[in-house]
């Protein structure tokens, strides 16, 4: 205990000087000194003018008053902590770590103390022994009693509650983190990014903060500084799967893919009863072309969990594979056990519905498999929002902005650079076998379907949404030179750590794109773009057929993506009025009957000589991501161009829904 003397002085006194502590510390340094004159060596007094000093910047002092106070009171914890706060502020570290272990060996549940200590041990160079300390500082944390209020109140959904509770600690890094939770759930990225980076740049320690961190830069797209914090996660003292895991998702992301699949059979040879991981060994493994080893990966994974959908889907989307009587029987009997009701399982539920009409197709069982589909598609919808009104509105929008005599009012600029072909479309419009016979090109480089061009477009669209424009048009008329050149740099940039070569084009798939042909052109006018088009009921029937990991969200039901279809029709032919010639059109139908003659047109357009390697874009064994990963690894084959037919007698809101389009076909209608 801090010694007493026998005749202390007014405790009144040594009141007034806490109260004047914070703000006025010279004044409480008086008064303690005052003290001390009549009391020297008064244990209470020395602690206030130790305490005076170091908010008066004389930290020196301060420590000496207090190691000597440490001396002979070196189980008083409140000494210990200003002592290692005083160190810790002078640069003494080894002082300081020395008061801050003594202090949390007597106090483990004060975060504070380890979250201190752990900043003076990687001053030191003692990373691990800091990362400890940290994790330290985590632990104890769990015993906050306002902390724990405030984690209920987030999961019970009051988050203004939370909120209340939280928003003074800014200096606290589980407070942080949680705080940065309530900004993720109410949508509010950019806030909730900065406090969990905030929480970790304060405990580098805290590993659930930085793989939190980790999932909401994959969301932002932010993929380099996600591989970094997962480098760094994946040194964690305490090592965890969930660690390897995370890595693993970031790289598969980047199109580092081997090294994704080394994670994952590590992890699998320490422990083999892990499904989820099977599955995502599968998916690398698909995308890397090695199908006879995905498809062992996939089976593991059924074998170990037979309600696992995803798996059972992933198998039967493999367009090699066929399903036999035993895996139907299998998935009959998985889906048998999934209670309809059940909102937990409606994902395993929906995959199965649509790996037993693959199944069924495979066997010839028509009608079986398209009931198959349409109840997978039917629960898929009610798991998503799209408003086919609303987007054809969209797209009109679209059209009356990017006319010819807009474009031209807005002048010349934009990024200049030659280097992106956009591959615009349909999903299942033959958009990955373009893509993989330009990328069969000495000069083009293959990417995937990359979200930069969406998330740049949906930006835009959210100050109209936010009031700040009228409409989309004076959005975009708002736009100058400047933030035109600004916007196309954003995106060479951003897609930069996708390029794995020094080609100087490359291809950027994503589909959606022809949304925004208008946009391209006004902020990377010398980008290339290939509208890639399949008979409409062919490409609407597959994509209806097909299970999109994400996105995609107008193909689960037949009028909805018919619907869509024409939008798309509308918008590009309406392109082609306003600006001929920009855009390069591949019908599908003519790239499988006349593939050279396609090719070089193709590659005419693009401005680069013909090379036969891209009638041979079937040896090509770059990574391919999309639904059509095998397919584009052998010839072009014609068996696939009416796969719809059988299904025909149930087609018809589909074919109601595409109107004059589908006559047309393949040219748009009235063109």
């Amino acid at each position: 205990m801090i010694q007493q003397l026998r005749t202390p002085p007014p405790a009144q006194m040594l009141a007034e000087a806490e109260g004047l502590l914070e703000k006025q510390p010279h004044l409480a340094l008086g008064k303690a000194e005052a003290m001390l004159r009549t009391a020297p060596g008064f244990a209470p007094a020395e602690f206030l003018a130790a305490r005076a000093l170091r908010r008066m910047g004389k930290g020196k002092q301060a420590v000496a008053k207090l190691d000597a106070l440490a001396r002979v009171n070196g189980r008083v914890p409140a000494v210990l902590w200003e002592l290692g706060q005083a160190a810790a502020e002078i640069g003494d570290v080894p002082r300081a770590i020395a008061a801050l272990q003594a202090l949390t060996q007597l106090q483990p549940a004060v975060a504070s103390g380890w979250f201190l200590l752990a900043r003076q041990l990687r001053k030191a160079g003692g990373e691990q022994d800091a990362w400890r300390a940290d994790l330290s500082g985590v632990h104890a944390s769990s015993r906050d009693k306002q902390l724990l209020q405030a984690a209920v109140a987030v999961n019970e959904g009051d988050l203004d509650a939370a909120e209340a509770l939280l928003s003074a600690r800014t200096d606290d890094p589980p407070a942080l983190r949680l705080y940065g939770e309530i900004a993720w759930r109410r949508g509010d990225m950019t806030p909730a990014l900065e406090r969990v980076e905030k929480a970790v740049a304060l405990a580098p320690g805290f590993d659930l903060a930085r793989d939190f961190l980790i999932r909401l830069l994959l969301q932002t797209n932010r993929l380099p500084e996600a591989l970094s914090h997962a480098e760094v996660l994946v040194q964690s003292p305490v090592p965890s799967p969930g660690h390897r895991l995370i890595l693993a998702s970031v790289l598969v992301r980047l199109g580092h893919q081997e090294r994704a699949a080394g994670l994952y059979r590590a992890l699998l040879a320490e422990q083999p009863d892990q499904p989820q991981v099977w599955q995502n060994l599968g998916h690398v493994l698909k995308t890397l072309g090695e199908q006879a080893e995905a498809v062992d990966a996939y089976r593991a994974a059924v074998t170990r969990q037979p309600t696992m959908g995803e798996a059972w889907w992933s198998l039967a989307n493999l367009k090699t594979v066929k399903l036999g009587p035993d895996d139907v029987a299998a998935m009959e009997a998985a889906l048998a056990t999934l209670d309809p009701e059940d909102e937990a399982r409606r994902e395993d539920t929906f995959h199965l519905h649509f790996s037993l009409g693959k199944a069924m197709e495979d066997a010839k069982r028509h009608e079986a498999s398209f009931a198959h589909y349409a109840k997978g598609n039917a629960l898929r919808r009610t798991m998503i929002l799209h408003d086919a009104d609303a987007f054809s509105a969209e797209v009109q929008a679209a059209k009356e902005t990017f006319t010819a005599a807009f474009l031209s009012s807005m002048g010349d600029s934009g990024c200049p650079a030659p280097d992106p072909i956009f591959v615009v479309g349909l999903p299942r419009s033959g958009s990955t076998l373009v893509e993989q016979i330009m990328a069969s090109h000495s000069m083009i480089e293959g990417t995937m379907e990359l979200p930069e061009m969406m998330m740049i477009a949906g930006r835009l669209q959210s100050r109209v949404d936010e009031g700040e424009f009228a409409d989309f048009g004076a959005m975009i008329a708002s736009l100058t030179p400047a933030d035109r050149t600004r916007l196309g740099e954003e995106y060479i940039e951003r897609t930069r750590i996708h390029r794995q070569t020094d080609r100087p084009l490359f291809i950027d798939k994503m589909p959606n794109n022809w949304q925004h042909v208008g946009l391209i052109r006004l902020i990377l006018p010398h980008a290339k773009i290939v509208d890639a088009r399949r008979h409409p009921l062919s490409c609407c029937f597959s994509g209806w057929k097909q299970h999109f990991a994400r996105g995609q969200t107008f193909t689960y039901d037949l009028a909805d993506i018919g619907q869509y279809y024409r939008d798309y029709v509308g918008m590009m032919a309406e392109w082609d009025a306003q600006m001929p010639g920009s855009v390069h059109r591949v019908i599908y139908e003519q790239m499988v009957a006349d593939t050279e003659a396609e090719v070089r047109r193709l590659l005419d357009y693009i401005g680069v000589p013909y090379e036969v390697g891209c009638l041979e874009f079937y040896k090509n064994e770059r990574a391919v991501r999309t639904a059509s990963s095998e397919q584009v690894r052998q010839p072009i084959f014609r068996n696939g161009l009416e796969a719809w037919k059988p299904y025909e007698a149930w087609l018809g809101p589909l074919k109601a829904a595409l109107g004059p389009v589908l006559e047309s076909y393949p040219d748009a209608p009235g063109g």
